[in-house]
């Protein structure tokens, strides 16, 4: 059948219509972008979120140099303007104790890299930052937006073995402390430039004037932010949480309760979802068993972890090596990412997907023989859609796979056009805005 001229005009207008607002016959428009980081190259990968699909495309001049070496961490500004991307650097070199010593500031390379985010994701480099201590490694801001909280490995003039315990005592030497450190940065709303925030509170005892970072436990590893908590995990030999009350000011302040036993043998992440914090535990080290899941409730202004009444929760068999937890934005599941498998004729990574009850406790999700979900191999971190329509985990083998997320049941799914995408090598941790140009 032909089309009169003003058909034609009129199905010209609508294909137009449809390509401004990036519409296709395949797709549902864009819903939001993703960044990967990636260590092998330095690199961080951009993508526009399919809203009909969840497919993932890459938008121009992707991907991204990281601004530094061993991007680890990233944050979005509220607001989506800009992207702080958190380059671990070269790391300290192992001393004649077998363990690593922070001299000074900045040392091992480690930069804060500023991004503004521009159309289509596409990130432009403003500046570096160093934080105060060294090996930074994890990275988040407060709920204004106005400041930004980095953690570092090891505080200023510490020394530190593997296992978090201070370097033996050098004869004649004072021996060194032990600890890591958060650096509070107030950020400038019109430009995404970090000021440091200095601690008001403790003075150094060497210098007699303020600290320039506020110290936590032994060898964090990450951090997260309930109301007005701020917590972080240790790596040390009792895998300890570390609280600290944060101020309007950007100030960090000092709880009754300055060291909490997480209770897990190898806790690999810590995480906010609700009233609740939920601690990841591996287990023994090399021992490749699903580990389990500790939920807390927060103790008020104090700031302390309280367990939750039979909350510990087994990681389902067969997934193994949990290293990562997401609670949906929704507030009424929560995923683990899992490294490994305890089946050896299926090592397969893994997400397994549990329900959320009233108390904060979780029961399994039955979707058998589904959950846990295969994914990408070594899953490091994972995010949730702005639309609360998909998850997404970022790999070590350099993918990022993609699950359709059920409201109604919690229970993952494939993505309609393929659920695996190509990031970047290594990659790292992954951050997702719902900011559409």
């Amino acid at each position: 059948m032909k089309l009169s001229r003003i058909g034609r005009v009129s199905m010209a207008l609508v294909v137009s219509v449809a390509m401004g607002l990036g519409m296709t016959a395949c797709g549902g428009g864009t819903i939001g972008f993703m960044w990967v980081l990636g260590t092998q190259y330095n690199q961080i990968g951009a993508f526009k979120i399919d809203d009909f699909t969840g497919n993932l495309t890459t938008p121009p001049g992707s991907p991204f140099a990281s601004g530094g070496t061993n991007p680890v961490s990233l944050v979005l500004k509220p607001g989506g303007r800009f992207l702080y991307v958190i380059n671990k650097g070269t790391g300290l070199k192992a001393d004649a104790n077998g363990g690593a010593t922070c001299p000074s500031a900045g040392t091992g390379g480690g930069l804060i890299a500023e991004f503004s985010v521009g159309r289509q994701g596409v990130l432009t480099f403003q500046q570096s930052f160093v934080s105060q201590g060294c090996t930074p490694v994890w990275a988040a801001h407060d709920s204004t937006g106005n400041f930004l909280y980095v953690v570092d490995q090891y505080a200023p003039n510490t020394a530190c073995l593997a296992n978090g315990q201070p370097e033996p005592k050098v004869s004649g030497q004072t021996q060194l402390p032990c600890n890591g450190e958060i650096t509070v940065f107030s950020v400038d709303s019109s430009t995404g430039r970090l000021s440091l925030v200095q601690n008001q509170q403790i003075k150094d005892p060497v210098t007699g004037l303020q600290l320039t970072y506020f110290p936590v436990g032994a060898l964090p590893r990450m951090m997260t932010l309930s109301g007005g908590c701020v917590f972080t995990l240790n790596s040390d030999t009792n895998q300890t949480v570390f609280p600290y009350i944060a101020g309007s000011n950007g100030q960090l302040t000092l709880t009754t309760n300055s060291t909490i036993n997480s209770g897990a043998t190898r806790a690999t992440s810590i995480l906010t979802g609700g009233t609740s914090v939920y601690i990841t535990d591996a287990g023994p080290v090399n021992s490749n068993t699903p580990g389990q899941i500790l939920p807390f409730t927060v103790g008020g202004t104090s700031c302390s972890l309280n367990t939750i009444t039979g909350g510990p929760t087994a990681n389902l068999s067969p997934a193994a090596n949990p290293v990562y937890t997401l609670v949906d934005s929704k507030g009424q599941y929560l995923f683990v990412a899992n490294q490994s498998s305890t089946n050896t004729t299926t090592p397969n990574s893994s997400i397994t997907a549990f329900k959320i009850l009233s108390n904060g406790t979780l029961q399994f999700i039955p979707d058998p023989p589904n959950n846990p979900y295969p994914i990408g191999a070594g899953p490091v971190c994972m995010v949730e859609d702005p639309s609360n329509q998909y998850i997404y985990t970022s790999n070590g083998d350099g993918t990022v796979t993609g699950k359709v997320l059920d409201n109604s049941t919690g229970k993952l799914s494939n993505l309609s056009r393929g659920s695996t995408f190509t990031a970047v090598g290594q990659a790292t941790c992954l951050a997702v805005s719902g900011n559409v140009d």
